[in-house]
């Protein structure tokens, strides 16, 4: 491996543990929402002691998209591997 493939598989992998750390911070949801249902009180329901629900936009990420993004990352890095290999390797 020489040292432009080393460079790749590093950042592919740091680019991979990141998704996944983002997705884990973010929630760990499977699949990625839009909006969340959040408890709601409007004046009247305060001092009435009620509160409604209603749907609020927001952006979850979810594993659906993180391991499209992986997938992603792997081809990627992959195909520049692939580019980037020399007749002379170094022997490690």
């Amino acid at each position: 491996m020489n040292k432009q493939q080393k460079i790749v598989f590093i950042t592919s992998l740091l680019l991979i543990v990141l998704a996944f750390v983002s997705w884990q911070i973010s929630g760990g949801e499977v699949f990625t929402k839009t909006q969340v249902l959040v408890e709601a009180q409007d004046e009247i329901e305060k001092q009435l002691g009620l509160s409604h629900k209603e749907w609020q936009d927001k952006f979850v990420l979810g594993l659906d998209y993180t391991l499209a993004f992986s997938g992603a990352v792997i081809a990627t890095g992959a195909l520049l591997f692939f580019l980037f290999r020399s007749k002379n390797t170094e022997q490690v």
